[in-house]
């Protein structure tokens, strides 16, 4: 490289010299002083450049090309009204100056003046109209207007007549990819790489795209090629890291976020990230100071109108002001319902608010769900019978699954009860949405919320009359296109109502179904192959269990652990590896308590039937507040396990305390404060016949109490979903309501 500069530079002077002499020779000689303009401009001495175009027009008035070049010039210094004259100049000198046109476009749209930029790139394609660079950028003006489907014709008619042009390309496959046609956006990224393979831009975009469509590891060999490209490009850093983290490298996660900000130390996302990846090893150095940047950086990106780098589903576990959690979750409401926009679908026509079971009717409410999570996922581990147990005389169910089949037990089964199971994972959002208007879906159900693999914009879309928020996300989704959040009295009382923007339905007992009873029974049997030495288990010490994910403790709790450990004689903690990469960090957290690595016991995570029959070789559960047990609280609670749990103000501080009361023996597990916390659990631990009527109680309730009892929380949500359409019918708007175990209002709806 260095080699051809320095042949390059004197072969420039070189013409120069000669051009000199052709001016002296001839002062009049246009084409001698354009081209002299043009050595000046490859020189990057553009005010001998100017002089040189000007001498030219002097020489030669009506000469097209030399405003041409000097309205580049203007152009590139952001000159933009010289510039837009210049070009109109040349244009009027060559009415078929085609590049003139094009260019004069840019100069027009970037002074604000975008119609008549459209004018100027239409006037091109009449003169040429496979002009490539024309058609991309009346895409751009169209993709600007969210006119998604307009853009992406003028850039597949550019990519059609040429192949050397990276930038359609590149806006193609943000176009599918916001539509969620992954494999067209990764083919388009492609396409830009074989143009060139050096592009780390495109190489990062590739590595998103394979992220989105759960191909991490693509994802990482595209972000590792990225940053062997371009060492200093910090996005490539930041991505790659949380690559790593989603495939479980947390360590090295860590150390590409850190290599991100010393790259570029104001990087939001990178410092939000890697907060949360922290946070999910125990690695609480400087965490306090850390949550306070976070919070800062939140509450300026709100004040900005920005999307805020903290996910809302990470805000659900961090000990933030639940109205700026409330006010992150509407910023990606907002976002989603931007990402609906761009499919320029016109507003749904909606089934008529009629009853359908008053007077004599015998139809049926047609209710729809929405999720990713039909497969190998805890919330099929807890709804797996849901589908099948609605009560088809007066509800008809649809379920609309997002992701793959998976093959799994838990697919196949809610394929089969559901009456009707539709695979949408392979359609764009806007179809999936015309699918569900079209089955004239009246209440529609988003078990997903802000969690992996959802599809948010489908709802914003709104294909249904009545949009519900359930199961998946423990908190408010923020969004003014979801009417309802189901939930129950303790999870959300109506005192906390401000902090949700749904309309609170409360459900009898407890809100969190589980299908415990009708696919995890063999548990129940007294004969347990499991042993405490098959986990390395003392046999004769006290066991406090939490078998919660690590990034759901905070020093607090695990300072009350501690406490709790050393005030039990001969008690350990038993944790989960989950994720492994934390166990030292914990270990090395208690012993600098005063609390021995060797009470500090971890397993490896395991299938769900295992798992819940294990849990019953603990004594005690303890839970974490900022975050609680939800399906493991129910596992535990299953197996017969006690708990404790301190219920907060956010929703997904109080799932626990819900389960506890389902169970009819929540006096027993919750307390009010961390004090109450700690006394409670050291009191258990130390009266054995205390915990022991407590277990032998949970024990006998567990196939009549409410908690576990399927069919009548089904029933139950029946009752909700006649409550919200008979309010639809009447033509008042959602409001909160307390759904009654009585027959008399349903399934009416009137």
């Amino acid at each position: 490289m260095l080699m051809a500069m320095i042949w390059v530079v004197p072969m420039l002077f070189f013409r120069l010299e000669i051009l000199q002499e052709a001016v002296k020779l001839k002062p009049s000689f246009a084409d001698a002083h354009l081209n002299q303009g043009n050595v000046y401009k490859a020189m990057g001495m553009l005010q001998e450049a100017v002089a040189c175009y000007q001498r030219a027009l002097q020489a030669r008035p009506d000469y097209a090309m030399a405003y041409g070049n000097l309205a580049t010039i203007y152009y590139e210094q952001r000159q933009l009204d010289m510039a837009i004259h210049c070009y109109n100049q040349a244009i009027l000198c060559d009415s078929r100056f085609v590049e003139a046109y094009n260019n004069m476009g840019n100069a027009l749209k970037d002074a604000g003046r975008v119609e008549e930029a459209i004018n100027c790139f239409q006037s091109c394609l009449v003169l040429q109209a496979n002009h490539p660079q024309a058609l991309t950028n009346l895409g751009n003006i169209y993709m600007e207007w969210n006119m998604i489907s307009t853009a992406a014709s003028f850039y597949k008619a550019a990519i059609a007549v040429t192949s050397g042009l990276s930038s359609p390309l590149n806006n193609l496959a943000v176009i599918y990819k916001q539509q969620g046609s992954y494999a067209d956006a990764i083919a388009c990224y492609t396409e830009v790489l074989l143009i060139d393979p050096t592009a780390a831009d495109a190489l990062v975009n590739r590595g998103n795209t394979f992220k989105e469509f759960g191909r991490v590891a693509e994802a990482i060999q595209d972000y590792i090629q990225a940053v062997t490209i371009r060492p200093n490009m910090a996005e490539a850093h930041a991505n790659l890291a949380s690559a790593y983290k989603d495939s479980g490298h947390q360590e090295a996660a860590i150390a590409s976020y850190k290599q991100a900000l010393c790259l570029r130390p104001d990087f939001p996302e990178v410092t939000c990230n890697l907060l949360h990846t922290l946070q999910s090893v125990c690695d609480w150095e400087n965490r306090d100071t850390m949550f306070r940047e976070v919070e800062e950086i939140i509450r300026r990106q709100i004040k900005m109108s920005l999307l805020p780098s903290v996910q809302p589903f990470h805000a659900i576990a961090y000990p933030i002001d639940p109205l700026l959690a409330l006010e992150i979750s509407r910023k990606y409401a907002v976002q989603c319902s931007l990402i609906a926009s761009r499919f320029g679908l016109p507003p749904f026509v909606h089934p008529p608010p009629l009853p359908v079971k008053a007077e004599g009717k015998h139809g049926r409410l047609r209710v729809g769900y929405v999720s990713s999570d039909f497969g190998n996922h805890p919330l099929s581990h807890l709804m797996g019978s849901v589908f099948g147990m609605h009560d088809r005389d007066n509800v008809e169910v649809f379920c609309y699954a997002l992701s793959q089949n998976d093959g799994t037990e838990w697919r196949q089964r809610i394929q089969a009860e559901a009456e009707h199971f539709i695979d949408v994972s392979a359609m764009t959002s806007d179809v999936i949405a015309k699918m569900i208007n079209e089955d004239k879906i009246q209440v529609l159900i988003n078990l997903n919320g802000y969690t992996k693999g959802a599809r948010n914009e489908i709802f914003a879309m709104q294909p249904a009359p009545i949009q519900v928020s359930y199961m998946g996300f423990p908190g408010t989704t923020g969004a003014s296109y979801i009417d309802y959040l189901v939930t129950d009295e303790f999870v959300s009382p109506t005192r906390y109502a401000h902090i949700y923007s749904e309309k609170l339905v409360h459900l009898p007992h407890c809100y969190f179904v589980n299908d415990y009873k009708q696919k995890n029974c063999d548990v129940l049997s007294p004969v347990c192959p499991h042993k405490r030495s098959d986990y390395g288990l003392p046999k004769d010490k006290f066991i406090f269990a939490c078998f919660n994910q690590l990034y759901k403790m905070d020093p607090e709790i695990f300072d009350t652990w501690c406490n709790i450990v050393k005030r039990v004689p001969n008690s350990v903690l038993w944790l989960l590896r989950f994720p492994a990469t934390g166990e030292m960090r914990v270990k090395a957290h208690a012993a600098a308590r005063g609390v021995s690595p060797d009470q500090i016991i971890f397993t490896d995570v395991a299938m769900k039937h295992e798992h819940i029959r294990r849990s019953e070789l603990a004594d005690l559960f303890l839970d974490t507040p900022l975050c609680n047990a939800h399906t493991t609280g129910t596992d535990i609670l299953w197996a017969g396990l006690p708990m404790i749990t301190l219920p907060l103000e956010k929703m997904a501080t109080r799932v626990a305390g819900s389960l506890c009361l389902a169970t009819g023996l929540g006096d027993e597990m919750i307390v009010s404060s961390t004090k109450e916390y700690e006394d409670r659990a050291v009191e258990l631990a130390t009266n054995p016949a205390k915990l022991q009527a407590l277990t032998d109680k949970l024990k006998e309730v567990r196939l009549t109490c409410p908690l576990f009892d399927t069919a009548r929380w089904v029933q139950n949500l029946d009752r909700a979903y006649f409550k919200m359409w008979n309010i639809y019918c009447s033509g008042r708007h959602p409001e909160p309501f307390k759904v009654k175990e009585d027959d008399s209002e349903f399934p009416y709806d009137r």
